[in-house]
């Protein structure tokens, strides 16, 4: 079963190319993605890597987290599960303060 990894603190040079060849040195990868933003289609500085077993993601975790990829430290974690993050995100602001826009 596939283990899905964060990796935080990447280069914005980095590619997902480059990012599955880094990964690919501690163990069999399923994919690699540099996450882009959706105007700019320039990278966020972080991505998702699917290593193959939890073992190559022991071993990539192990082997990578605090190294150097294209000149940044990068931080190697398993990914939390969608709704497992900080919180939830909510709309806010507004009201109060009695005093009226008019």
């Amino acid at each position: 079963m596939a283990v899905k990894l964060f990796v935080g603190g990447l280069s914005f040079s980095t590619s997902n190319e480059r990012l599955r060849e880094v990964f690919a040195a501690t163990g069999q990868v399923e994919s690699a993605a540099v996450v882009t933003d959706r105007d700019t289609g320039r990278s966020r500085g972080f991505g998702f890597v699917e290593m193959a077993t939890p073992e190559d993601a022991e071993q990539a975790i192990s082997k990578l987290n605090g190294t150097s990829v294209d000149g940044r430290t990068i931080q190697v974690e398993r990914a939390k599960s969608p709704g497992a993050g900080g919180g939830e995100r909510r709309g806010g602001g507004g009201g109060g303060g009695g005093r009226g826009r008019w």
